[in-house]
């Protein structure tokens, strides 16, 4: 929630949704080079492989445009560390140049189990292909899916996923906030390494989007989307404290035969009908990317809103204020568009903002407040996870309880993110 924002033309009386909503470049275009390079793109319920087991999204990274903070790659490995939510009996990785100036070369690439650290466990390391191609080069604006690895990940758990970038390569599409340690080599090819000495560490994902699992038919995926405190701002590195984290790991005391997983779709600093300052595209924009193109997707809880609230000068002029209606009109946009698909969209409560500096005026919580009204009660989703009710002061719930709030009294604690993932009701995802 630290970065500026531009707002999209998008109003609640007339509906109106501007070219930059449905671009025919850029998304639209990107996954239709994909499919003419792979042969085929991936369906939002999964797609079967020969024996029926169905591709289902085990990890997923909402990619963002670096600009002008790009780092640049050459001659090195990048060792990415991604956790899985389901197991699966094939594995394929998504790679993205959404947001590149040029092609994007890739020499090899390698994915293994995580040991500890940069280490692998050295049995499991597979070379990935791409059509058959040990090597690749992604066009600008597309994504590109591997070839079925013989790889069969266990569900909750740590997989290296090693990228040699052999030519000069400027960072620019990466999900910035992974809290989770990657390692950037020296020169050389890596990808094979059982360990990567004297690594670089970063807290980033650069190009990789996606892991996917060939899982057994009747496994299904539950799709987070939202912002910094979907994404885990203010919660403990390496140690996957995320709201949504909880919500996996509860799932998986509850359901032994791993049929059902989640995936993380949230971009600090993104709002529901604003883009820009590196925080991807709109919610509005992004949501057929992030979630409805995402296979084994049959759920998706919505939790965003409170950028677009936020205080004027980050993330929208003085003069432009956004209303309940406005975020109401873009809530019901994700709802149909869900639907459309068959996808169960569950509306998440905005949590607490008093306390927080700029977002924490009165004017602004009212608005808040007025959405979460609309979110309780209107009955337009499938269903409701009070958050805001989960971790607000009882005393006083226009904040955070104490216990639950970081320093910035705006994201979640530690405690936070569990009592959030806590609220959430199994029973509503059978």
């Amino acid at each position: 929630m630290d970065r500026k924002h531009k707002q999209k033309n998008f109003h609640a009386g007339s509906m109106k949704r501007t070219r930059m909503l449905f671009p025919a470049h850029g998304i639209g275009a990107a996954l239709a080079l994909a499919a003419l390079i792979l042969g085929a793109l991936y369906p939002a319920f999964g797609q079967s492989n020969s024996d029926g087991r169905n591709w289902v999204s085990t990890w997923l990274a909402s990619p963002a445009d670096a600009g002008a903070q790009a780092k640049r790659i050459q001659n090195q490995t990048l060792r990415e560390i991604v956790h899985t939510t389901v197991g699966g009996h094939q594995l394929r990785i998504r790679i993205s140049n959404q947001f590149g100036q040029r092609p994007l070369r890739i020499g090899k690439v390698h994915v293994a189990v995580r040991s500890q650290g940069a280490a692998i466990v050295p049995a499991t390391d597979r070379a990935v292909t791409f059509s058959g191609q040990a090597s690749l080069s992604v066009p600008v604006g597309a994504i590109v899916l591997s070839d079925p690895v013989p790889f069969s990940p266990p569900p909750h758990t740590d997989l290296a996923i090693s990228i040699f970038f052999p030519e000069d390569t400027l960072e620019r599409t990466f999900h910035p906030t992974a809290l989770q340690d990657s390692y950037l080599s020296g020169p050389g090819d890596s990808t094979a390494a059982d360990t990567i000495q004297d690594a670089t560490v970063i807290q980033t994902w650069p190009f990789l989007v996606g892991v996917d699992v060939a899982a057994d038919t009747g496994t299904s995926i539950i799709a987070a989307f939202g912002d910094s405190i979907t994404d885990g701002t203010q919660s403990t590195p390496n140690t996957n404290r995320r709201w949504p984290d909880i919500l996996a790991q509860r799932i998986a005391a509850h359901d032994p035969n791993d049929r059902l997983g989640v995936v993380n779709a949230g971009i600090a600093g993104n709002g529901l009908l604003f883009e820009g300052g590196g925080a991807g595209p709109a919610g509005l924009e992004r949501f057929d990317r992030d979630v409805l193109s995402q296979p084994g997707v049959r759920s998706v809880i919505v939790l965003i809103g409170i950028n677009d609230i936020g205080a004027p000068g980050p993330f929208r002029p003085i003069a432009e204020k956004i209303t309940a209606a406005d975020l109401i009109a873009g809530y019901k946009q994700l709802i149909e568009r869900a639907h459309e698909k068959g996808i169960k969209v569950f509306g998440a409560t905005l949590t607490p903002i008093l306390g927080s500096s700029p977002y924490g005026t009165p004017e602004n919580d009212k608005v808040r407040e007025a959405a979460n009204q609309w979110i309780r009660t209107s009955k337009q989703f499938d269903g409701v996870v009070d958050f805001d009710r989960a971790v607000r002061d009882p005393s006083n719930p226009t904040q955070l309880k104490d216990i639950y709030g970081s320093l910035d009294h705006l994201h979640p604690s530690d405690p936070g993110y569990k009592a959030m993932g806590e609220a959430i009701q199994l029973s509503s995802f059978p």
